[in-house]
């Protein structure tokens, strides 16, 4: 049992209502892709975007699904995120005679989801896409929501649209290859999903060290992961459901993203972004416990778990808190040249539900928490040769 939630029989399909598609969680998912795609998006032509790790991995398994549909991959990695990759694959699209009968199928992590539906979004004014996740970062948070985009040299995300997908279809199994560190990256987003909604879920999280982190893949306890995955999955589309298009509650779900945003795109990427927002997490709870909104014991509490989780508490050495700042205020959460952050009050609660949960910090505090301090980030055991990115 995660946070309340008990997982269904490890074979049981779990049917997860979003706004306007159906998200699928189900070991051996994969091989529902093709009768999910032809029944939710019907086309006369698939086009599958991933990028060149996990398209070895499965993307001839989908395409023989959808009728030997063809393949476009990018090479991995959130600085492939871009304008030029995005305008790369419209003209592949464009040439290889696809129209608007087309939908698009996103195989990979939060990098794939995020480009490939910002493709489907102005491909032809817009295509039907469908998101298959193949990181736990994209499965629980990146692949639900409806948020396309790419990055620019000024910071992540910043062109993009909404465009929901059709459907969701999440294979835990694939995750036994990938790297223990891209893994970690996804419970930091979990343990996002607990601070800002969910106390118990967020305690039960420790348990992830020892059933997802320690076992080698085929020994994982699969009960658990299902009940995870679940768990956040209902978290996001709830919040979602209420705010599709983030004009108030759905703000929440950015804690740690301002900080975190800034600090992954100042380290070049080498920072992964479940590293960045648990970093981010930290320094914007520390904020807020200085200047009142969070009750003393959060960010004590958040750093806990991260480094249970092996996951960074600190902000790494290198840009300058000015440095920081003036990325973070060119974010598109920022108003009125204000910088906006997303707060928890307590552990399950978030701040702002008077204010639209936007909340804003005097800069000053924010400059002191930026100033470098030590962590610890714990990486043993990862000897997995599969490094695939997954930035939200």
């Amino acid at each position: 049992m995660v946070g309340g939630v008990a997982g269904e029989s490890a074979r049981s399909p779990i049917h997860i209502d979003a706004t306007g598609y159906t998200v699928t969680v189900a070991l051996g998912a994969l091989d529902l892709v093709g009768e999910t795609v032809r029944q939710v998006a019907p086309a006369h032509r698939y086009a599958i975007i991933t990028d060149d790790t996990v398209g070895a991995l499965y993307g001839g398994r989908v395409s023989a699904q959808l009728g030997g549909a063809q393949l476009f991959s990018i090479p991995p990695g959130e600085e492939h995120k871009n304008r030029d990759n995005w305008a790369a694959l419209t003209d592949q699209l464009l040439a290889g005679g696809f129209t608007r009968d087309t939908t698009i199928v996103a195989l990979g992590g939060g990098v794939i989801g995020d480009l490939a539906g910002f493709v489907a979004a102005t491909f032809m004014r817009g295509v039907p896409f469908v998101q298959i996740p193949t990181t736990l970062l994209a499965m629980i948070d990146a692949s639900i929501g409806g948020k396309t985009g790419v990055d620019t040299p000024a910071g992540k995300n910043l062109v993009g649209a909404f465009h929901p997908p059709r459907a969701v279809v999440v294979d835990p199994q694939v995750l036994a290859t990938l790297a223990l560190t891209q893994l970690r990256g996804g419970l930091a987003e979990a343990v996002k999903h607990g601070a800002i909604a969910d106390e118990t879920y967020f305690i039960t999280l420790r348990e992830a060290a020892d059933r997802l982190l320690g076992p080698p893949p085929a020994d994982r306890d699969e009960s658990y992961l299902l009940a995870l995955i679940e768990r956040s999955i209902r978290i996001k589309v709830g919040v979602v459901a209420r705010d599709e298009r983030e004009q108030g509650v759905r703000k929440i779900l950015n804690f740690g993203h301002t900080v975190g945003h800034a600090i992954e795109l100042l380290s070049g990427f080498a920072m992964t972004h479940g590293e960045a927002v648990a970093a981010g997490m930290v320094l914007e709870s520390r904020a807020a416990e200085q200047v009142g909104i969070a009750e003393g014991g959060v960010t004590e509490r958040l750093v806990e778990t991260l480094e249970i989780l092996g996951l960074p508490t600190a902000r790494p050495d290198g840009p300058s808190p000015d440095a920081i700042m003036d990325v973070m205020r060119g974010d598109k959460k920022s108003r009125a040249g204000s910088i906006e952050y997303a707060i928890p009050v307590r552990i399950g609660s978030m701040a702002g539900a008077t204010t639209g949960y936007g909340v804003r910090i005097d800069d000053t505090v924010m400059r002191t928490v930026l100033v470098p301090t030590t962590h610890r980030v714990s990486r043993g055991g990862d000897t997995r040769v599969d490094t695939r990115e997954a930035r939200a």
